[in-house]
């Protein structure tokens, strides 16, 4: 969601998005909801996640977008290609290495004729080094950046995303980069090129991890919150579903058992898990239903929230009355 004041900011902006899948449509989706042009380049078979599911990734990350279908190995194509730079602010791609610079569309090439264009790579591990060229997916940025081993289940296993948590965080670092750059190049006149390896994304998420094993203390980042404290913790409940507890504060600790009307627990929000005194606290919430605790989470300040579904979160109380605020703002007339 981008909040409404943001979707004029890029007006005027022209961004030139030749990419595909998921990382680079979604950068430029991002840029399109701030409100820049975004001018999609596909070639004439389509971007591949067309093909994807009957086309739900290609839908879900090119909103907003003007799509044009060019044969970039063709004189024709790359004509129409070179035209479209002259008029661009920013451009993003996301062919690997070299690709562009066999096509006559590298960020060299392209100054020549725009000098101040703004010229996105971005790929899985860079324009440079050994592991340049290499093919990879989203699961594998996660695994050598180290972010696969903090997600781990109670038997140490990592646990299988079942989103692509690189290609988002990347496309988002993307569009934050340029909308830097194009504020730069405003100032300054001066284009610039930017090489953003989704692997090093992932990795800027575990400076704490990093400083945290640098100093002796834990190799799991920041010990409170690693899921050691009752007080901080993921429950579960007696249909099977799951609640997760945040009272990291005591504050919120004690706003829980006073709740819950159990005052004897007052004293034992940093206790470890895994200890009877965990075990009874994961009795009780395995002792109502998922349902009543969900209905619980909204009445008491305790940091409780409910484990949703990705679906389940339209008919969250938050996401409803933020999807009410947003049709108001949208049916104002100017006058409001």
């Amino acid at each position: 969601m981008t909040p409404d004041m943001m979707k004029d900011a890029l007006n005027g902006i022209r961004v030139l998005d030749i990419t595909y899948y998921l990382p680079g449509p979604y950068a430029g989706m991002r840029l399109a909801d701030m409100g820049a042009e975004i001018i999609k380049v596909e070639p004439p078979q389509g971007d591949p996640a067309r093909y994807m599911s009957g086309g739900v990734v290609h839908e879900a990350n090119n909103r907003g977008k003007t799509i044009v279908h060019l044969d970039l190995k063709s004189p024709e194509g790359l004509a129409e290609m070179l035209e479209l730079v002259k008029t661009a602010d920013a451009l993003i791609e996301t062919f690997r290495p070299g690709v562009m610079k066999k096509l006559g569309l590298d960020y060299d090439s392209l100054k020549t004729i725009k000098p101040d264009l703004v010229y996105c790579s971005l790929s899985g591990y860079g324009q440079n080094g050994d592991m340049a060229a290499l093919g990879s997916h989203d699961l594998n940025y996660m695994a050598l950046s180290g972010a696969l081993d903090v997600l781990k289940d109670d038997s140490g296993r990592p646990v299988h995303p079942t989103n692509t948590f690189a290609d988002f965080t990347g496309g988002l670092l993307a569009a934050e980069q340029i909308t830097a750059a194009l504020l730069k190049k405003f100032r300054t006149g001066e284009g610039r090129y930017l090489d953003i390896p989704l692997v090093e994304v992932m990795a800027e998420f575990l400076t704490n991890h990093d400083l945290y094993h640098e100093r002796g203390i834990s190799d799991h980042g920041i010990p409170e919150i690693a899921g050691s404290r009752i007080s901080y913790a993921i429950y579960g409940t007696e249909d099977g579903r799951y609640m997760a507890l945040g009272a990291l504060e005591d504050k919120f600790w004690r706003n829980f058992c006073a709740f819950i009307g159990k005052p004897e627990w007052l004293e034992w929000g940093a206790k470890e898990t895994g200890s009877p005194k965990h075990q009874e606290v994961a009795s009780f919430f395995k002792s109502k239903s998922w349902r009543e605790w969900y209905g619980l989470s909204l009445q008491v300040d305790a940091c409780l929230t409910p484990v949703l579904k990705a679906h389940e979160r339209h008919e969250h109380p938050y996401f409803l009355q933020k999807k009410r605020l947003e049709q108001q703002v949208a049916g104002r007339t100017p006058r409001d």
